[in-house]
């Protein structure tokens, strides 16, 4: 099984009563177009949602034409920096 890639970005946008439900929209310094996620779960496994410039995790993202959606995301957690500093490493 292969470990999935995180991708650290940080909340733009937060729109509670989207077409699709409530989403949110975050860039990333790995992306030049932003990255749409649902604060809905199975995608965003938190209790609470981001608040503009908090820095989020963002797994299996997908390119659309409208730019990248993630299929899950998180708060990002400082475990998610150390994960990020060993691959570098490597």
């Amino acid at each position: 099984m292969t470990e999935k890639r995180i991708y650290k970005a940080i909340v733009q946008k937060v729109i509670a009563s989207g077409p699709h439900g409530p989403y949110a929209v975050a860039s990333s310094d790995e992306f030049i177009s932003s990255i749409t996620f649902s604060l809905t779960k199975p995608v965003w496994e938190e209790d609470s949602w981001p608040e503009r410039g908090t820095f989020v995790a963002l797994f299996s993202l997908r390119e659309k034409r409208a730019g990248w959606r993630a299929q899950q995301g998180r708060f990002w957690e400082p475990s998610d920096e150390r994960t990020k500093h060993s691959r570098k490493e490597q």
